[in-house]
């Protein structure tokens, strides 16, 4: 026997409970043919198993076709709206150029790890979420319910956005664009233009009043907007076609919702590279404020869009890597994917600040030729002297540079009576200072600047199918973390199960496409994810360090990777990444507790948004959210600490296992000491390894391997036969 062998020989009477895992260490290393056998355990009254010596058989799982088709599915996942919406707003916000340094870092410190931890438990265990953290600690086994739970929260609304981009898609085949002008209103006496549009702007009041017909408070239904009602149905039409074979359907669309949005990118960035002012706004962008970079705000911010830029904890990243091979190298995988989010989200930025600049120039240039016509008549007025105007100034055709200079000089004079003369800066920076995230991002600043591209609707078209598609890659990784958990447990059609799930969730979203759906959104979004996904990924770090173990952890991973993972990772996930996990709770929950609750409701009559407070109602769905997501972890501990299902009762089976071959009987487990394996039926313990549930044996447990969570577990009574040579052990 191997000089490593955790197996010591007894007398017939003398039982050794072992776990799946000790049993399956103490094989001969030299002995190939049994580390390609596998252990199954069957319902009673089947056939006989016969597992052939050498094979390598698995439980019917469904497999990638191919490892790029896997690497595009994870990057679609990952890679998302945030990354073009969110991703620019905080760079520009938090010092420009400088934000990039605490994202690397922290990208290093708790992005990888814990993208390369979901991603290696997902493809050792091959189930998901439910399973994986059934697997490791049944207690916690409320983890994986309270993933599913979090992306059905986000599902809801996130596909809502894909409703929008689908709107604006649709609308984008005219010419000229529909929210290029304000429109005109025509009454008995004259025409003129709509009050609400002229106050604010085209784009702007084409998405508050065309699109979204917003009412003006949260408790204001106005009832169903028809409009977005059918593109939000189409959105999960979408969904459900694509996800309804799993990773044999959405796995081919992958190619193509994956990587045309980088086509999409790229040309904007060639395209926007060619507008006037394009540099302006990158300048702007990458011009690094390197004090910023010490409040502790920005680093909070990075933390939490690095956190949510991989989609840890959501479930999805465990479900799509629980379909590869047990030898897939996710280390690499880990790596390369966070990566391209990266670039992904510079590239992103690149385009949206080229841009940006390009239409803060525009607003600068009309701003100049309206201040240019008010000192003009401030000229003829007598209110200013001509003396003040440099004799090179050509009011007709005036450049910015003159502008500014002519600003300087009137406000030296004048200095005391400057105010009331109304004049403004007319500075880009200024116009680029106000930078816009969200919805205000895509669907406001983007469109306006694309009404002055040339071909605009060409544009428009290709914006919004870029963002679609973006969101549905998205969508696929979010319903993977649903569907792949309940269908591994409960053992339900996945076509079934996934039409339900679409259904259910177009109902209830329902509430997104009323005239007040945007404030429902704008609460999910703040409420339903952020929090419970912080708790559930420290769950998950402190499950897999502290309860599996993380030495055990990492000769997991040597055994699937075929070499050691650096100590990097060692010291990363056992110390650095849960301190800096919860320093960010804790952050996330102060700066909660500090913010108002509320959301910006539109106005009409000033055609401006208005800070609202929640109202009680409000108040209390916005706490349900947030309970009912983390709500699993606590029920599910004390069902099992305590007992409270009794599930004792039913078949059990005996397997005698042999070298290359694994024979099945029924028998009743009492007073037989005899039988190597006792276990149940699959009906009632789902292994996540081999098909049914396997629970690892704890130290000091009684005779019978009794599972922390009440069930008998699979145990092993080792005995010395005389039949059965120490090598096919």
């Amino acid at each position: 026997m191997p000089k490593n062998s955790k197996v010591v020989k007894r007398d017939l009477d003398d039982e050794v409970i072992e776990s799946v895992k000790d049993l399956l260490s103490n094989e001969d290393s030299s002995d190939d043919a049994f580390k390609k056998s596998e252990l199954m355990v069957d319902d009673p009254e089947e056939k006989d198993v016969d597992v052939e010596e050498g094979s390598d058989v698995e439980d019917e799982r469904p497999a990638w076709n191919s490892k790029l088709q896997y690497i595009l599915a994870q990057v679609g996942f990952s890679v998302g709206l945030g990354n073009v919406w969110r991703f620019p707003y905080l760079c520009q916000k938090n010092g420009g150029g400088a934000y990039l340094v605490p994202y690397l870092i922290l990208l290093l410190i708790i992005g990888i790890p814990l993208f390369f931890l979901e991603l290696a438990v997902g493809q050792r265990i091959r189930r998901g979420s439910i399973g994986v953290w059934n697997y490791i600690s049944p207690k916690l086994g409320g983890i994986g319910f309270a993933s599913c739970v979090v992306c059905f929260f986000v599902a809801l609304y996130y596909n809502v956005i894909i409703g929008w981009s689908l709107f604006y898609f649709s609308q984008s085949f005219q010419h000229p664009l529909p929210w290029d002008q304000c429109p005109l209103v025509k009454n008995a006496s004259h025409t003129f233009v709509e009050p609400e549009c002229e106050k604010s702007s085209a784009t702007t009041y084409y998405w508050y009043r065309e699109a979204l017909n917003i009412s003006s408070s949260l408790s204001e239904s106005g009832g169903l907007n028809w409009k977005m009602t059918i593109c939000l149905l189409a959105a999960w039409v979408m969904v459900c076609l694509a996800m309804i074979k799993g990773i044999q359907s959405s796995g081919k669309i992958m190619y193509f919702s994956s990587l045309f949005p980088y086509v999409v990118l790229l040309c904007f960035l060639i395209r926007g590279l060619l507008l006037n002012g394009s540099v302006d706004g990158i300048r702007h962008m990458f011009t690094p404020k390197l004090e910023i970079m010490l409040e502790p705000k920005v680093w909070r911010e990075a933390a939490t869009q690095v956190f949510f830029a991989l989609g840890l904890g959501f479930g999805g990243v465990i479900a799509f890597s629980s379909y590869n091979k047990r030898d897939n190298n996710c280390h690499f995988d880990a790596v390369l994917v966070s990566f391209i989010n990266f670039f992904t989200s510079v590239l992103a930025t690149l385009v949206v600040f080229a841009v940006l600049g390009f239409k803060a120039n525009i607003i600068n240039e009309k701003c100049v030729t309206q201040n240019s016509e008010k000192i003009l008549k401030l000229l003829k007025m007598g209110n200013l002297s001509q003396d003040m105007i440099p004799h090179h100034i050509n009011f007709s055709s005036i450049t910015a540079e003159d502008y500014n200079l002519v600003y300087d000089i009137i406000q030296k004079v004048k200095e005391e009576q400057f105010d009331s003369l109304g004049l403004k800066s007319c500075q880009i920076e200024d116009e680029l200072d106000k930078a816009v995230q969200g919805t205000g991002l895509a669907f406001i600043a983007f469109t306006e600047a694309m009404t002055h591209f040339p071909a605009s609707p060409f544009w428009s078209v290709m914006f919004f199918l870029m963002l679609v598609n973006l969101g549905l890659g998205s969508m696929f990784g979010t319903i993977e973390g649903i569907i792949t958990p309940i269908v591994d447990t409960f053992k339900v059609r996945k076509e079934i199960l996934t039409v339900i799930c679409c259904l259910v969730a177009f109902f209830i979203g329902l509430i997104f496409v009323q005239r007040s759906g945007n404030y429902f959104v704008t609460m999910f979004d703040d409420y339903s994810a952020t929090l419970p996904l912080l708790i559930v990924v420290i769950l998950e770090n402190i499950a897999v360090i502290r309860i599996y173990g993380i030495d055990k952890f990492m000769e997991d991973l040597k055994d699937m990777l075929g070499f050691s993972p650096s100590q990097y990772y060692y010291y990363m996930w056992k110390y650095v990444s849960p301190f800096v996990l919860l320093c960010l709770l804790v952050a996330s929950i102060v700066q909660m507790g500090l913010s108002p609750p509320g959301y910006n409701a539109w106005i009409e009559d000033t055609a401006m948004e208005e800070f609202h407070s929640y109202p009680t109602w409000g108040m209390i769905v916005c706490i349900s959210l947030m309970v009912l997501a983390i709500l699993p972890v606590p029920i599910v501990f004390m069902v099992r600490r305590c007992n409270l299902i009794d599930d004792s009762s039913g078949s059990l089976a005996s397997v005698s296992y042999k070298r290359g071959r694994i024979i099945k009987e029924p028998v009743n487990l009492e007073g037989d000491n005899t039988s190597l394996i006792h276990g149940k039926s699959p009906s009632e313990v789902p292994s996540p390894n081999f098909g049914k549930n396997i629970y690892r044996k704890q130290t000091g447990s009684p005779t019978l391997d009794t599972a922390p969570n009440g069930r008998y577990g699979i145990g092993y009574l080792m005995a010395d036969m005389p039949d059965m040579p120490e090598s096919d052990l």
